[in-house]
């Protein structure tokens, strides 16, 4: 998907860019696969703030999109590619031989009219979903399943692909976009192809308010705060923040800070880590 450009009659409008739609099919969201969602602002079910700078933004509605990719051995065509507000890539509509109808994510390539299935008999085209143990080496692939039966949890993001790099009785290696190389059980599912819109990440947002139609709030610096909103705040002028290293609003380091838990469990996993040579 291309980007258009504006001439520059504003100041926001000198660097914003946007998608051209050109692969996206003018029809409206199925309503069967359609669900309220109500604007949460980064609150919990307590309604404590655990996400800052969320809130307003345009209201959307959910498209309930099939990540299992559970009807094997049927065939399905594709009825229109559609834009998602809730995701970053396309979404295909697509009917099944048996006249149901899900969303799945749109691979590049995807196309109306064009025909896909899931299950060990299904061709390797974009948009079909097999078994890892039934994927040619070397071929990418999407929206990868973690745990037999869960549904993908993996490269699911605009312009993502993963390779199978290797297979083996009961796993397969994987190199996903990271760089990292990381062991899948081959009975876990994956989709073929490339995600679409990969000129995603090339779009220039232009101003503030486009942010806010997105649902992000303003995001303040904690050294132009008070001393009792943030350990950053206080001081005469521009102050320093007063210590070592910066820190969250809770005190807690904010550089450098180990989050990762349960990693014996995964460590063992990961063949070749993001980023090593």
């Amino acid at each position: 998907m291309a980007l258009r450009k504006y001439k520059p009659t504003t100041p926001s409008r000198r660097f914003m860019t946007v998608p051209t739609f050109e692969e996206i099919d003018k029809v409206k969201p199925e309503k069967s696969l359609l669900v309220s969602l109500k604007s949460k602002a980064g609150r919990n079910n307590t309604g404590k703030i655990t996400v800052r700078h969320r809130g307003c933004g345009a209201k959307r509605t959910y498209r309930l999109i099939d990540f299992k990719r559970d009807k094997d051995g049927i065939g399905a065509e594709v009825l229109s590619i559609e834009y998602d507000p809730n995701r970053s890539a396309n979404i295909a509509l697509v009917q099944y031989e048996d006249g149901e109808k899900r969303y799945i994510l749109a691979p590049v390539g995807l196309r109306k009219g064009m025909k896909i299935m899931s299950g060990p008999t299904a061709d390797i085209i974009p948009g079909s979903c097999l078994h890892i143990r039934d994927i040619p080496v070397g071929t990418l692939i999407h929206n990868i399943e973690l745990y037999p039966g869960r549904g993908g949890q993996l490269v699911r993001s605009a312009g993502n692909t993963a390779q199978l790099m290797a297979k083996d009785t009961a796993y397969s290696q994987v190199r996903l976009p990271s760089g990292e190389v990381r062991m899948i059980r081959t009975d876990c599912k994956a989709s073929i192809g490339q995600v679409s819109n990969t000129d995603h990440e090339n779009i220039s947002i232009g101003k503030a308010g486009r942010k806010r139609h997105m649902g992000f709030r303003p995001t303040v610096r904690g050294s132009v705060m008070n001393p009792n909103d943030h350990p950053h705040g206080g001081g005469e002028g521009k102050s320093p923040i007063g210590r070592p290293s910066p820190v969250t609003p809770w005190g807690k380091p904010a550089l450098g800070l180990k989050t990762r838990k349960h990693k014996k469990a995964s460590d063992r996993f990961i063949v070749k880590r993001r980023g090593s040579k």
